[in-house]
């Protein structure tokens, strides 16, 4: 069975987002809870993540992130190492931006190396936390698949992604 870490960016994703819709689809759709959703620090977010997987065969493991959540992945698969089954990385956003000016402590800057394991970069054309071009430069370095979906914002509950189908077909292909 593969299991699903969902996680979302900063401030969390609410009830109508499609991340909530994902982990209410099954059992095996897991969100990993930070600390500090609001002022989130790179180290606890990671550690989170590594402690969230302890216990799981990682060949079954898939994280989907979004936004700062896609950032988090990135720097925990720098620090880790560890092979999982993939990840699905939504709207990541552009932590370098001069328009990005939250408290992040450690979420200096979207790490550029090679991500070692399989992953997808969903993007839009009008994301206001990240230009298309920086989405696909993410994408390239990480080595991801880069699908671009057009007119759909930041991709949230604000942008009208609550029950997502799409991103669930996309989401299987990683399996």
């Amino acid at each position: 069975m593969t299991y699903y870490f969902i996680i979302p960016g900063l401030g969390n994703s609410g009830p109508d987002h499609w991340q909530t819709h994902f982990e209410k689809s099954g059992d095996h759709f897991i969100r990993i809870n930070q600390k500090e959703w609001d002022a989130p620090a790179n180290q606890d977010w990671i550690e989170n993540i590594e402690l969230a997987l302890t216990g799981y065969n990682l060949d079954d493991v898939v994280l989907i992130g979004h936004s700062l959540g896609c950032t988090a992945i990135a720097n925990w698969a720098k620090a880790y190492q560890k092979k999982i089954k993939g990840a699905l990385l939504v709207a990541p956003s552009d932590i370098e931006a001069p328009k990005y000016n939250f408290d992040t402590p450690g979420f200096d800057r979207v790490p550029l190396d090679k991500i070692n394991f399989k992953t997808i970069v969903v993007a839009s054309i009008d994301d206001e936390w990240v230009t298309l071009e920086r989405a696909e430069f993410f994408a390239e370095n990480w080595g991801s698949e880069f699908i671009n979906i057009g007119n759909a914002g930041h991709i949230n509950a604000a942008a009208g992604f609550g029950e997502w189908p799409k991103g669930m077909e996309i989401l299987k292909t990683l399996v």
